[in-house]
């Protein structure tokens, strides 16, 4: 039966009044959002594992609750999904779509590209080209095989499966590079530059074929003149949105950079009104309305503060809640049924092998003309075969135009998810980076590198990191000590939001970072400007490196550099912060996660720096922007070293070896001699460990000739000693091992073992206490061998 939509009301009267709120259009809307939502993000937590992009889950969970799964229920499929339902859900995801495609305008940084070389571009060509030829051929067989497609005029025929096999998704990509740690690899560097080549012509091969569309059929296919005009009127639409659109754009965005709250409000409502805008132009001339809204996306400023703002409105709302019901209305399209028959499977067979061939053929070959290895050239022919949403958003606008008919669509649907299932284990397979399998030659606790030079790789989190960390660099280093070289790491999540891929576009450099000096005139952000401008006031060697990695792995970034530079400590922020005694921030447990991952995993020694008020003690000295730091009044600090004896606290000795050198710091050794019975159980190492300890500490007072105050206490409760040691507020900085070597101690259970036990003490805010802390690891195969 037809249903008049206008006799369809918005809202239901109840179910107390009879009323069935599947009949009415905005709940049955909210009822298949959240359908769509709860299958969508359960197949992708199922994928996680496999490291499938989430976009393929998202294809799939739409195919799923179409005609072919769910509509095997007719009764219940047109009870979710009724035929009248199928507009107002559509044009929801229509908006979605547009916001979405404004996204990745935003994200496409033309400088970029333009750095890409010859190289990328000519594999960019030969990948574009070849599969877009293949394409051409394969339509003439397939507009006789598959019944109907005789009726679509030849030119829209063949420009839509050219167009169908050539594209490479470039979001998509970088997540599967990310994903396997390939993008500082040659392969990686090389596809992310050809797949951003790749993006523009698809848009520019995008909108020619939609301009030529017409209807689809041969009867109603525009004319030639028809199609001039709407070709000359899209260039004429880029060509203004470019010269005029993109001066206003920049002048909005310096106005939105003032700290003013209303002027906020006013340039957000102005792009977002300008992203609709832009849409109805594109879809008046002819072309579709996400064209307009992907070269307004090209209009705004990337650098600069704007483009996040935009980013932080728009991003999670259109990519976590509308997008998915693209996928959803796409998935209704397909019906996977429609493939019947051997001959229909032996043509989808057909389809993803030419898909395959031209992509991985035409990459190959000019890759390995360009002197890149057979292995190297074949893994980027594959990773530029992945396919992903423009290439859905493709076959929908041919399906709508009726240039696909539903067999055609299913069978090049089909061919999308094959191709880009298929990437991550096939470059799993045939391309592994080389990574060292020896044990390289490692700093050891007490000694430099042939250069007299110790190496420090420090990680942050974010800017409020970096205070504390410059307070302790700075405190390791004096005229007397070894000179530092400082590695800092800056680590960034990788999520599926599409500013995550924006991070890994600019910076280029992921997976296992990208180590480059500081150069004049470069663009900084606040971190690279305050470690710069410290830099200038010390003659310390600094390298800055950025690590955007999905939390879960990130610890391999951290761990292959500091092997990679034979670094001999490597420190790390606590996951939370304290201001005045009072918990600040707190970062989350799955950065505690990377934190415990790097202990068990690290090639060298660990310190863990706990910022209990330590970075305000001279948070302005290096803010990046004072480059007379050098000038910075002298800052007096107090550091005490608890010692109870083990491998981690004599670690923590040396460490406190170095900043005795400092004049401006005050060092106390608090060593703690525990009552017999309270020893570590191990019986057999305890002997040799005390000995070890008493020339530690020897050594230590030796080496500072006095300078280090040294306290000898007699203990039975070690807890409370350290309690009211930590609660006296006498110290600025405590200096403890990880490890303790007190078995009564040992029996206790720490809120973050991380920290260890003498460490969870002095950090806990229970207590009205929280002091700075840095919690040494001594290198776990050093330690194993003093054993």
């Amino acid at each position: 039966m037809q249903l008049n939509l206008t006799s369809i009301k918005t809202s239901s009267d109840g179910a107390w009044q009879g009323d069935n709120p599947l009949n009415h259009a905005f709940p049955l809307l909210i009822l298949q959002t959240t359908l769509v939502l709860f299958s969508t993000r359960f197949l992708a937590f199922l994928l996680k594992p496999l490291r499938q992009p989430r976009v393929i889950a998202e294809i799939i969970g739409g195919i799923l609750l179409g005609p072919s799964a769910l509509g095997r229920n007719k009764h219940l499929f047109r009870l979710v999904f009724p035929s009248w339902s199928t507009p107002i859900l559509e044009s929801v995801a229509s908006i979605g779509l547009l916001f979405y495609l404004f996204l990745v305008g935003l994200e496409l940084d033309f400088s970029s590209i333009r750095q890409s070389g010859k190289r990328a571009f000519g594999i960019a060509i030969a990948g574009i080209s070849l599969p877009f030829l293949f394409g051409v051929a394969l339509s003439f067989f397939l507009r006789k095989a598959v019944h109907g497609e005789d009726k679509v005029g030849y030119g829209q025929y063949l420009l839509f499966m050219g167009v169908a096999l050539s594209i490479t998704a470039f979001p998509v990509l970088a997540r599967i590079l990310a994903e396997l740690k390939l993008l500082t690899t040659q392969v990686g560097q090389t596809a992310m530059a050809a797949a951003a080549f790749n993006d523009v012509a698809a848009w520019i091969l995008l909108a020619l074929a939609v301009a030529l569309a017409g209807n689809g059929s041969t009867g109603d296919s525009r004319s030639p003149l028809t199609s001039l005009w709407v070709l000359i009127s899209g260039v004429a639409f880029v060509a203004f949105m470019l010269v005029f659109v993109r001066p206003m754009m920049n002048w909005v965005a310096k106005k939105c950079s003032q700290p003013q709250d209303f002027l906020d409000e006013a340039c957000i409502c102005v792009t977002l009104a300008g992203v609709m805008l832009s849409g109805f132009m594109s879809d008046l001339i002819g072309i579709h309305a996400i064209f307009g809204a992907f070269v307004f996306g090209l209009t705004i400023p990337k650098e600069g503060e704007f483009a996040r703002r935009l980013i932080i409105r728009i991003e999670d709302f259109v990519s976590g809640l509308l997008l998915p019901l693209y996928f959803a209305s796409s998935g209704l399209k397909t019906d996977v049924a429609k493939i019947r028959g051997v001959q229909a499977w032996g043509l989808l067979v057909l389809v993803v092998s030419t898909a395959c061939a031209g992509k991985i053929l035409g990459t190959f070959v000019v890759a390995m003309l360009c002197m890149i290895p057979a292995r190297e050239s074949l893994a980027l022919g594959v990773l530029m075969n992945t396919k992903g949403l423009v290439e859905l958003i493709v076959l929908n606008i041919g399906k709508e135009k009726k240039v696909l008919n539903d067999e055609m669509f299913a069978i090049l649907v089909m061919m999308a998810i094959f191709t880009s299932l298929m990437t991550t284990p096939t470059v799993m397979a045939i391309y592994k980076p080389s990574r060292r399998a020896c044990q390289v030659e490692r700093q050891s606790p007490s000694d430099e590198n042939s250069h007299g030079m110790t190496r420090i790789l420090a990680c942050i989190q974010g800017p409020q990191n970096v205070p504390a960390l410059i307070n302790l660099i700075d405190s390791t280093t004096s005229a007397k000590t070894s000179p530092l070289k400082l590695y800092v790491m800056h680590l960034v999540e990788l999520t599926d939001r599409s500013s995550s891929i924006m991070m890994v576009q600019r910076t280029r450099k992921n997976g296992f970072p990208f180590i480059n000096r500081f150069s004049p005139g470069t663009s900084k952000d606040q971190i690279e400007a305050a470690f710069e401008a410290y830099g200038h006031a010390t003659p310390l060697t600094i390298r800055h490196s950025t690590s955007i990695s999905a939390l879960s792995t990130m610890h391999e970034d951290i761990c292959h550099v500091a092997e990679d530079k034979r670094v001999a400590m490597i420190i790390l922020p606590f996951h939370k912060q304290w201001r005045e005694g009072e918990e600040d921030e707190d970062v989350g447990l799955k950065w505690r996660e990377v934190n415990q991952n790097v202990l068990k995993n690290s090639p060298c020694s660990v310190a863990i720096l706990v910022d209990c008020g330590f970075s305000g003690m001279d948070q302005e000295a290096y803010d990046g922007t004072d480059q007379e730091v050098g000038t910075a009044t002298t800052i007096y600090r107090r550091v005490c070293i608890l010692f109870l004896g083990g491998p981690d606290d004599r670690k923590a000795l040396e460490v406190g070896a170095r900043m005795a050198e400092q004049p401006a710091i005050t060092v106390t050794l608090i060593r703690f001699q525990v009552q017999a019975g309270l020893e570590s159980r191990n019986s057999s190492n305890n002997f040799r460990d005390k000995e070890m300890d008493e020339v530690a500490v020897e050594e230590l007072r030796r080496k500072c000739n006095g300078s280090v105050k040294y306290v000898e206490k007699d203990v039975n409760n070690v807890s409370e000693e350290v309690l009211n040691i930590g609660q006296s507020r006498a110290f600025d900085l405590f200096i403890v091992g990880r490890e303790v070597s007190v078995a009564k101690l040992a029996d206790n259970q720490a809120e973050h073992p991380e920290l260890g036990l003498i460490g969870d003490i002095l950090a806990s805010s229970h207590n009205g206490m929280a002091r700075s802390v840095l919690v040494i690891q001594q290198n776990l195969q050093r330690a194993n061998e003093h054993q």
